[in-house]
């Protein structure tokens, strides 16, 4: 991933995402939302007021059970992103019966990426004590993220202590949703730097390989990790594309059957963009993974 690659396209994701954005106040949406809950106690030291915030979108109509939880963190490249780009996602998700919960997290360079993992934990654990009073199912709280949000959903989802230290005793995440994750596999990225540019990663990172390899789901995973739902564009970065394999036949090797779908022609960007229509293959799929897990 180039420096100047990833500012142009992070720039081209910023604007696309305020015009979709803006588009959907014509849109009808059957959700209700409630905007920038506090996930972190106020009087903590490390209470950020902007980033420790997160939005809920609960369906309007009510059902008789509680409904199914995703969780979705923002990607961009660990030092940008907010979830106020990414109501449609919401919207969609609770136009379909999910309640989704869409968060702020601290980013680079005010800290590194296990602070940003802890943000990420912290968010679920709010979500499993709160989101009974939007009609939420504590009890089935999936994770799902795009690019550095779906490396940090993977990296929670399979590294318990992050919830160990907030006293969670089980991991309360059941699946994860991978879209064109960033960063599964920071350890070699690293090690190898192919890219002009890579260097600025050590900023989220830090210069420790033993660092790298730790914020890396890979080396996290185990056969009583949760299921994961991925999906890779087909032309997306070569270095997305080569770790979501060696993910996927890490899994493999457990005896774990992946569910892994490649979307021909998809490039970085679009693999988010496509989530603005509900009926695309990732809602189509989402929607009986979390099912099935009941």
């Amino acid at each position: 991933m180039r420096v100047s690659r990833v500012l142009v396209l992070s720039a081209l994701l910023v604007l696309l995402l305020v015009i979709v954005g803006a588009n959907e106040y014509a849109v009808a949406r059957p959700s209700r939302r409630t905007q920038d809950i506090a996930y972190v106690a106020a009087t903590e030291a490390s209470f950020s007021t902007e980033r420790h915030r997160l939005d809920v979108y609960a369906p309007r109509r009510k059902a008789a059970d509680s409904q199914p939880v995703v969780l979705f963190i923002h990607g961009g490249n660990w030092d940008s992103g907010s979830k106020s780009i990414y109501t449609f996602i919401g919207r969609r998700l609770a136009k379909q019966g999910v309640v989704a919960v869409i968060i702020n997290y601290r980013l680079s360079p005010e800290v590194q990426v296990p602070a940003m993992a802890d943000d990420c934990a912290r968010a679920v654990r709010w979500t499993q004590q709160h989101i009974a009073e939007y009609g939420g199912d504590p009890q089935r709280i999936f994770l799902m993220g795009h690019s550095a949000g779906a490396s940090l959903a993977a990296l929670i989802a399979t590294d318990n202590q992050y919830f160990t230290r907030l006293g969670v005793a089980q991991n309360p995440v059941r699946g994860v949703i991978l879209d064109d994750p960033a960063g599964l596999d920071m350890y070699d990225y690293l090690l190898k730097k192919q890219y002009a540019g890579d260097e600025q990663y050590l900023t989220a990172f830090g210069r420790d390989p033993q660092g790298w390899k730790a914020v890396s789901a890979l080396y996290h995973l185990t056969a009583a990790s949760p299921p994961f739902l991925t999906f890779v564009g087909g032309k997306t970065y070569p270095s997305i594309a080569s770790s979501s394999q060696k993910f996927r036949s890490r899994l493999v090797e457990l005896g774990v059957r992946p569910q892994f779908t490649v979307l021909p022609d998809k490039k970085h960007i679009p693999m988010v963009l496509q989530l603005y229509w509900q009926h695309n293959v990732i809602y189509r799929q989402l929607l009986p993974f979390i099912s099935k897990a009941n």
